[in-house]
């Protein structure tokens, strides 16, 4: 089907696979990963050892002094790389439940999923004083059953958008009284480590949590790349998509389970990051001017945001660093209200 955007057909495998790129789309993304990269290098210069842009390229990738190296590599480039993939994480997972929905506020941060994997780990880390893989496995169990408790509440013989979101919203406010309850009665000094992790940061986290993220989001990404064209049928409705040879629920549960698996993984490493979720795919399809919201330029904007975050979040108060989650929140709460704004005139 030809919209009238300029595309390119990449065939593959001597014409067995065959890609369809859409021309706008690829510069949007190659423009976002160019601003990424950009930013990236000057928050592994930035601290209270500086470097300039060229002492951080040769760190990358030839052989400086052991200092240089050690301040780079050991120390800031692991909290780079999780900034990046957290961040097309939470992109992804924005873009298929903003899908789902039809709806520019349906991301798991409005919808409680996220919540939920916060509850999640939360109980591991009070009720059994667990370590990173149990953390991780309490966010991902949270999540989920979060997601399947939403999705059961809001099914009426399949799923609107609209009402998914209502009781999400419903389900997060009840969760968030679950977590200050648990908080509250914490031992002191327990319930400040969940307080600071609660909040979301990167700080202190370093290549122990940089591999096992990016093994979950290699499995995840090709899963929700795979899903994307089903999922852009998914917004035709649920008819048109069944006379397209779509599985509807089998397909919208897969895309759910991705999605809350991205978010549960984000929320292990650094506690819940909220708003990059919401705000990444609607930027990412203004950029790329597509129909609806996508996975790739989703992801790339997912990644700018968080890195430009997290950049900001050590500079702005230096020596002083905020957890990243405070910065997205603030710049996340004024983009809720243009977006609420936005859909008040629009009704």
């Amino acid at each position: 089907m030809d919209f009238g955007r300029a595309v390119r057909v990449i065939r593959l495998l001597d014409g067995r696979v065959s890609l369809r790129l859409d021309v706008r789309t690829g510069v949007a993304c190659a423009a976002l990963l160019v601003v990424t990269a950009v930013v990236a290098v000057l928050a592994l210069g930035t601290g209270e050892y500086s470097l300039s842009p060229v002492q951080v390229t040769e760190a990358l990738f030839t052989d400086v002094p052991a200092k240089v190296h050690m301040v780079v590599i050991e120390w800031r480039l692991p909290r780079v790389l999780l900034a990046l993939l957290a961040g097309a994480a939470l992109g992804v997972s924005g873009a298929i439940f903003q899908s789902l929905t039809r709806n520019p506020l349906g991301s798991p941060d409005i919808i409680g999923f996220n919540t939920g994997a916060n509850t999640g780990a939360l109980m591991v880390i009070m009720l059994v004083h667990g370590g990173y893989y149990q953390v991780a496995c309490g966010a991902l169990v949270g999540g989920i059953a979060t997601a399947a408790l939403v999705y059961l509440l809001a099914y009426r013989q399949g799923i609107q958008g609209f009402r998914l979101i209502i009781v999400g919203i419903g389900i997060s406010a009840l969760l968030a009284s679950v977590n200050t309850w648990v908080i509250v009665k914490a031992d002191l000094e327990t319930a400040m480590a969940a307080a600071v992790w609660g909040a979301g940061s990167l700080n202190g986290l370093g290549w122990q949590q940089v591999r096992p993220v990016s093994v979950v989001f290699a499995i995840l990404l090709p899963i929700a790349l795979i899903l994307g064209r089903r999922m852009r049928m998914l917004e035709m409705g649920d008819d048109a998509a069944r006379a397209l040879g779509v599985r509807t629920e089998p397909t919208r549960i897969a895309l759910v389970v991705t999605g809350v698996a991205l978010t549960a993984m984000v929320t292990a490493a650094a506690g819940p990051i909220s708003f990059v979720a919401l705000a990444a795919p609607q930027l990412a399809r203004r950029v790329a001017r597509s129909a609806g919201v996508t996975i790739l330029p989703s992801a790339a904007m997912g990644a700018a945001l968080l890195i430009t975050s997290d950049w900001f979040a050590q500079t702005l108060f230096a020596p002083t660093q905020l957890p990243v989650g405070v910065v997205t929140v603030s710049i996340g709460g004024a983009y809720l209200i243009r977006l609420l704004v936005g859909e008040a005139r629009r009704q």
